[in-house]
């Protein structure tokens, strides 16, 4: 949708909720809604292939890689209000390995969608996978969702935690553990 297109949304947003959109405060909150609203939603002009860009390096490492702490802002696609958490993210290579930052920017890539966070945890998971045919990929996430903070329940201490285990994470107890212990400490 284009800016335009969005801008005038918003102005009817405000306008149907009784604000004028005319009035100094909200001169321009249309525009800037509709900006804000791009730059949260940006994953859907992103790629996988894109976002990795061929950053896939030969290695003999075929021990665990964990990113973790991976900070994401997305948006609940059901009352389209924030959630807010961190995205941990562990890969075992086979034969290579890819490049740090990608991690975080595959995060950024599906997080920047309206989503709910089952999907998002297994779109990281799956993306992964995909791309460095690892062994295994494991991502958990921790995350605070407004939804349920700043309506509805109303509770404001409550965190959803979500997992994928694919490959030797899900296959194997020992290698689910190790992963567990390691982004706990």
């Amino acid at each position: 949708m284009s800016l335009e297109n969005l801008t005038r949304h918003y102005h009817e947003i405000l306008s149907d909720l009784g604000e004028n959109p005319e009035r100094e405060g909200l001169q321009g909150t249309p525009l800037r809604a509709a900006k804000a609203m791009q730059f949260l939603c940006r994953g859907y002009n992103e790629s996988l292939e894109d976002i990795v860009n061929g950053a896939l390096f030969e290695s003999e490492n075929d021990e665990m890689v964990i990113v973790k702490d991976i900070e994401l802002y997305s948006m609940c696609e059901h009352h389209m209000l924030p959630f807010i958490g961190k995205a941990h993210v562990a890969y075992i290579p086979t034969g290579r390995v890819i490049g740090l930052s990608k991690v975080a920017r595959i995060v950024d890539m599906y997080a920047r969608r309206l989503q709910i966070q089952e999907n998002l945890t297994r779109q990281i998971a799956e993306a992964l996978q995909s791309v460095t045919h690892a062994k295994g990929v494991a991502v958990v996430i921790e995350a605070k969702h407004m939804c349920m903070m700043m309506r509805g329940v109303e509770k404001q201490n409550s965190s959803m935690h979500t997992s994928v285990m694919l490959g030797a994470f899900r296959n194997s107890g020992t290698t689910r553990q190790e992963f567990l212990q390691l982004i706990t400490r």
